[in-house]
């Protein structure tokens, strides 16, 4: 395991481009891109970021996925295919960046609407976009996110598509985790051998969002509970830019998690 960040922890302060420079300067070999509108899916954009990474190991690609992502589930062809031309661009550009998975939010829950989920159609449908995804992109995968406004909002969601679709890989993030009013380990089994990429951020006991190290998350734990389900891959930072004040401050959280990184390893050699 290592740690890495999202360009999302940057947005609404530095264009994409930009954040290149400052993740390498903060010691950050690894990221995940945040495509932050329909201009950044485009081919060229993309090749446009290659030549701006500054050598880093981009892992995954995020959209802002309530522009089209819902929309890939609808019943109407005419409907999901507009939003397929979407998903195949930002899929074409993970390609193109070297990133290896595609983390999907897909459709949201709206409030005070009584949900009945037909998992074969859910499940079917999120395989045909695997396919679909790894076909345009030369192999990028698919990693369906927990979200806590989201279909995926809970365990059982994801423990039944995943009978449907073998292709699907999971994201788990612990702060959605929380906000649907549960805990990142209650996903730790429905996701098992389907893990591919784990966004970190802390919490208060308000559930107040921070850095790490800055809250009450038990981050140890977390990385021995994910070595114990075989996980191995990359612990990606991701906040909101309302969360910190300097680029220090997430300097800071970084050498929190790679402490607590380093505690989880002494435990599991004990």
């Amino acid at each position: 395991m290592e740690i890495g960040i999202s360009t999302a922890s940057f947005f609404g302060k530095e264009v994409t481009e930009d954040t290149f420079d400052i993740i390498k300067s903060l010691g950050f070999n690894t990221c995940e891109v945040f495509l932050t509108t329909f201009s950044e899916y485009k081919e060229e954009f993309a090749r446009f970021l290659s030549t701006r990474k500054n050598g880093l190991n981009i892992y995954s690609i995020h959209t802002l996925n309530q522009q089209f992502e819902p929309e890939l589930y609808n019943m109407m062809p005419r409907t999901r295919e507009d939003c397929e031309f979407f998903f195949k661009q930002a899929g074409r550009a993970g390609g193109i960046l070297g990133a290896k998975y595609y983390i999907f939010h897909g459709p949201a829950r709206l409030r005070g609407r009584n949900y009945v989920f037909d998992y074969q159609r859910l499940g079917t449908r999120t395989e045909e976009l695997c396919n679909m995804l790894s076909e345009v992109s030369g192999g990028v995968q698919l990693a369906y996110e927990n979200v806590g406004w989201a279909f995926f909002y809970n365990p059982e969601f994801f423990a039944r598509i995943r009978e449907v679709s073998p292709s699907v890989k999971a994201c788990l993030d612990i702060k959605q985790a929380m906000q649907a009013g549960l805990h990142a380990f209650d996903f730790l089994e429905c996701v098992k051998g389907r893990l591919v990429n784990v966004h970190l951020c802390d919490y208060d006991d308000m559930g107040q969002l921070c850095v790490p190290g800055r809250g009450e998350f038990d981050f140890v734990e977390l990385f021995v509970r994910l070595a114990d389900i075989g996980y191995d891959g990359p612990l990606i930072m991701e906040l909101y830019s309302k969360n910190y004040n300097t680029y220090d401050d997430i300097a800071e959280g970084r050498e929190h998690l790679l402490e607590c990184l380093h505690k989880a390893k002494v435990r599991l050699s004990n």
